[in-house]
């Protein structure tokens, strides 16, 4: 096991800030495109189905597979107690904030704009508290138990403890199993090999276990799976060279497969559930999610390597601006479409609109210790007087 303990990886960070800005992207396009959504525009696109096709494919394993990182430089650095302690803080608390707060907003705009509720918001809050919300199932309820979004900070915090024991073991006793891990997989191509789970996860989607419910275009064992391999992946530096230089043999993997599993998928009528094509359609995807991932760390570890004011300041509003991003895009979105102008001057002005506001609510959060905690960011310390 090769690690630089103490040496800030400063492309993990751009890979983060660029991860969930990327993740605000794809949120402000989804008003836009044919697929269901908690509003839409009275117009949609067929053709931004493709970007959506693309976007899923790589956006939320790129999360997880950082999220694996941190877990690496994390574990073992303190005791169980306050390793446990320091998870909930961040992620716990901030998804309990969001349930019981704006996330609301979120569920009573999907009701009202597909015809389930009527009236104010004020109005609806009683009814937020009822059942469980169950996306286009209102019968079933209103109350967001995994937050809307912040569902991957719920399944985070739940994936880190079913981990936390095998990693813990992996940085002690286990470090000769690590090490040998890290050599192996350091070997020409030996790292395609981690794709295979992510194959077997994703040929089946309905959903007979939790383990298999789709979040965000992923079911969630491969999740699972992908922050393992973060975990791995970090714990060698002689793997993590070994990305780098076949990452542009990654990116040219990543562009094939994802082509090979649309000219699949779309060849004529769309597959059958468990028919041949319909399972090398999704094996394809998850080949290519997998190379884009790996294609993503080779050129992170090879050019963003700068750490800049914009970058240090971005990392730290990471995780507030993910929680207010969503419920944010929605109360503006929810007017804007509305407007009798091009659909695209409308994008615009969701974007922009919503990117300020969610800047400058970060701008209170950041300031105001109390906020800081309930976002899941570090109580800040007065600075001593000089």
């Amino acid at each position: 096991m090769e690690t630089k303990a103490g040496q800030r990886k400063i492309y993990l960070d751009w890979l983060r800030v660029l991860g969930v800005f990327a993740v605000f992207f794809y949120h402000t396009t989804r008003f836009f495109n044919p697929g269901d959504w908690h509003v839409k525009n009275p117009i949609t696109y067929g053709w931004l189905d493709i970007w959506d096709a693309f976007a899923t494919t790589w956006l939320m394993p790129l999360l997880w597979i950082v999220s694996g990182f941190s877990l690496f430089y994390a574990v073992g650095r303190s005791g169980t107690v306050k390793f446990v302690k320091d998870k909930v803080l961040r992620l716990v608390v901030p998804l309990v904030v969001g349930m019981l707060t704006h996330v609301s907003l979120q569920v009573y705009l999907e009701r009202l704009t597909h015809g389930d509720f009527s009236g104010t918001y004020f109005q609806f809050l009683p009814y937020y508290f009822q059942g469980h919300y169950e996306g286009g199932n209102p019968a079933a309820g209103n109350f967001a138990l995994t937050g809307m979004h912040l569902w991957y900070l719920a399944w985070l915090f739940a994936f880190t403890l079913i981990l936390y024991p095998l990693m813990r073991w992996l940085v002690g006793r286990g470090k000769g199993v690590l090490g040998w891990l890290g050599n192996a997989l350091s070997q020409p191509g030996a790292v395609f090999v981690l794709v295979l789970p992510i194959l077997l996860g994703s040929m089946d989607n309905e959903d007979d276990s939790f383990l298999l419910w789709w979040e965000a275009g992923w079911p969630l064992l491969v999740y699972l799976w992908l922050l393992l391999c973060g975990f791995v992946l970090a714990s060698s530096e002689k793997l993590l060279n070994r990305i780098q230089r076949m990452r542009w043999i990654s990116l040219g993997l990543a562009f094939g497969s994802i082509a090979a599993s649309a000219l699949v998928a779309f060849l004529g009528e769309f597959p059958a559930y468990g028919s041949a094509q319909y399972m090398l359609a999704l094996g394809l995807r998850g080949l290519s999610g997998w190379c884009w991932v790996l294609a993503f760390l080779g050129l992170g570890r090879q050019y963003l390597t700068r750490s800049t004011p914009f970058v240090r300041y971005a990392n730290e509003a990471v995780l507030p601006f993910y929680i207010l991003h969503q419920t944010v895009i929605l109360g503006i979105g929810y007017f804007v479409v509305q407007w009798p102008i091009p659909s695209l001057l409308k994008w615009v002005i969701i974007f922009v609109i919503a990117l300020a506001i969610v800047m400058a609510l970060y701008e209170v959060v950041r300031r105001v210790n109390v906020l800081r905690v309930l976002f899941g960011m570090k109580w800040r310390k007065k600075a001593p007087a000089a």
